[in-house]
């Protein structure tokens, strides 16, 4: 694979993601498939362009950077951890703040999980995947890669933020912010069943990426 074969499929991979989701397009969409089959086929469609993107990468053409050490991988695989944990605690939870959310007229900023860490968890976990894995892969099409959704995460938080604010209005969204802030980092739920679940949940999604990893991207974890 040549550099402009590369940058075709990742420039694909932005556009099969930016595309979809504007409003005119986005809503036409939700209207022929409805909202729950507008997220099913979103979801798929970001999963076979991560996985092409990715495979993409590692055909492109070889130029190290830097290279591997053991104790690289022992960090992917901790960090890994703490990734799946925030995905867990924050798919199908209220969240007004970011891109996504379910059921945003129910979030209760007295008691906004995750949010009370992070208000766009799963930006963040773009964000640490993306580091992470900048460690073992020091060739310059994977650094070009995971830099480039590293950067996307980053600048997407406020992207999100400043379009969120737009559309709730700056005394609203500070008013919201204001209360999520006072709630507590712990809070006494914490210890409930309902959290006991998305850990389990976390650990379902690390056992399926440990499994599914040499299957999909080619490249076993601990190699």
């Amino acid at each position: 694979m040549t550099w402009l074969q590369y940058a075709a499929v990742i420039l694909a991979f932005f556009i099969s993601h930016s595309v979809p989701v504007r409003p005119k397009i986005r809503a036409a969409l939700v209207a022929r498939l409805g909202e729950r089959g507008f997220t099913t086929a979103y979801s798929a469609l970001s999963l076979v362009m991560l996985a092409a993107v990715i495979a993409a990468a590692g055909h492109g053409p070889f130029v190290l950077l830097w290279s591997q050490a053991a104790w690289q991988h022992h960090v992917v695989m901790a960090g890994m951890l703490g990734v799946c944990v925030l995905l867990a605690f924050s798919v199908g939870r209220p969240n007004p703040f970011s891109f996504g959310g379910a059921r945003n007229d129910q979030f209760d900023p007295a008691h906004p999980g995750i949010v009370r860490w992070t208000r766009h968890p799963v930006l963040m976990a773009l964000l640490a995947w993306s580091m992470l894995h900048l460690l073992p892969n020091g060739n310059l099409a994977h650094v070009i890669l995971f830099g480039i959704f590293a950067g996307f995460a980053a600048m997407g938080t406020k992207l999100v933020d400043k379009r969120k604010r737009r559309l709730m209005g700056d005394d609203q969204w500070q008013a919201l912010l204001a209360q999520v802030r006072t709630s507590p980092l712990v809070p006494a739920s914490a210890r409930g069943t309902k959290v006991l679940i998305r850990a389990g949940v976390a650990l379902i999604i690390y056992t399926a990426l440990v499994v599914l990893h040499p299957m999909v991207i080619g490249v076993p974890v601990w190699g």
